[in-house]
């Protein structure tokens, strides 16, 4: 087990007056400009600890002198950082999944921050565990956390994809590996796992984040549900990646799927698992940008009055990617969602739905809405909300921490008066 440690053992970070509120509510980042003095010159990736202005301790972390995030804590006790913390921390994260995701398969063992790892993501695909580290202190550690994730887990296949940008920030270089693997496994990466009810074919080395997008996998489904209650509904997928939307919608009877998306990588990919559910005659892939797609379908007649005859939908989908990584550019967000949300709607049918998500946590749900509202007064039509979407159990909110919640989406119906 991990045991408490001497307060001798750490160097200490002391924080600025004033500094101290947000890390005491939860929040487990420590920038450069909150810290008062350093003691004992830590070495980039050591453990530190972490005390107010007036000494009283605040928990333990990650040091790094090249990151703007100083220290990341991950302990607010004095434990030693050994392989048993790492068993600790993993098992109430498991036992977390087992009590709200009893019945999957593919799920997120670790969220990061949202499970008290800051810089640590697990994925398991049924048994075979992606691993990714992004800071320095958690890189350091991979063996540990490699031990630990065996010890609990008995994995068939244990892999990293260092490949995200936040390692850059840390100073750490992309890297690809098999860090464990079963004698009785080979070493193809591609494997086909349940995702609700279909079967999905998935590549841990090749797909985007770890192989697939964990966080909405339960929205699938609820959007797919609104297709269960139409009549014969035809649905566009914007943004459609690998099909995730579009798939579930052609499951639950859709009889005609179009789905826009700009990867041909992910293209193949959704075409494949097309095939490999039997839906590939109700599925049609569009290789091209979304916001071009979208311009040429709601091009006007020359007396600007009313749309060309053109394709109409029963149920439209927009799942973009982030439109923005920071506060700065969050107005340009707001007026990329704003185009697409107005070129969506002229495509929707009176009475259709349009399913729409959002996945930057600088934008929150109220704005998000807002801005779904203002093309809807573009386009003189009233929007009824019929869904509210988030994140599921495995990628869990913790409020002191505001970038734990960045997915949120909305389902309406255009009303007709």
């Amino acid at each position: 087990m991990s045991h408490k440690s001497s307060d001798m053992t750490w160097p200490t970070v002391h924080l600025r007056h004033g500094e101290v509120q947000r890390i005491q509510a939860g929040h487990p980042w420590v920038y450069s400009r909150n810290i008062q003095k350093v003691t004992q010159e830590p070495e980039d990736g050591d453990v530190v600890q972490v005390r107010d202005h007036r000494r009283r301790f605040l928990g333990l972390g990650f040091f790094n002198s090249k990151s703007k995030i100083r220290v990341r804590l991950i302990s607010r006790s004095k434990l030693e950082v050994n392989q048993s913390f790492f068993e600790m921390k993993l098992q109430t994260a498991l036992n977390w999944r087992h009590k709200h995701l009893a019945d999957r398969t593919c799920f997120r063992l670790v969220n990061a921050e949202s499970d008290g790892l800051s810089g640590l993501i697990v994925d398991n695909y049924d048994g075979v565990l992606v691993v990714q580290t992004s800071s320095l202190g958690m890189d350091q550690r991979l063996p540990q956390i490699v031990g630990a994730l065996k010890k609990l887990m008995s994995p068939k296949r244990i892999l990293e994809r260092n490949d995200s940008t936040g390692r850059r920030m840390e100073g750490l270089e992309e890297r690809h590996s098999i860090l464990y693997e079963c004698e009785s496994e080979d070493s193809n990466t591609e494997m086909i796992v349940k995702m609700n009810d279909l079967d999905w074919r998935i590549d841990t080395k090749k797909g985007h984040k770890t192989a697939a997008y964990l966080d909405q996998y339960e929205n699938y489904q609820q959007v797919a549900n609104l297709v269960a209650r139409m009549d014969a509904p035809k649905v566009l997928d914007c943004f459609s990646f690998m099909g995730g939307f579009a798939l579930h919608c052609a499951k639950a009877g859709a009889t005609e799927v179009t789905a826009i998306d700009q990867s041909e990588d992910a293209l193949d990919a959704a075409t494949s698992n097309a095939q490999l559910n039997g839906l590939s005659q109700r599925c049609e892939w569009v290789h091209g940008n979304v916001f071009d797609w979208l311009k040429v379908m709601t091009a006007k007649k020359d007396n600007d009055e009313a749309l060309e005859d053109g394709p109409r939908y029963d149920l439209i989908i927009l799942d973009p990617p982030s439109f923005t990584r920071s506060r700065a550019s969050v107005p340009d967000a707001l007026r990329g969602y704003k185009e697409i949300h107005l070129r969506a709607m002229r495509l929707l049918k009176p009475d259709g739905v349009m399913a729409t998500f959002c996945c930057s946590h600088h934008i929150d749900p109220l704005t998000f809405e807002g801005t779904v509202l203002s093309a809807a007064f573009d386009n003189r039509c009233t929007l009824r909300r019929v869904g509210t979407y988030g994140q599921p159990a495995d990628h869990p909110i913790v409020p002191s921490i505001p970038e734990t919640e960045y997915l949120k989406g909305f389902a309406y119906q255009r009303l007709e008066y």
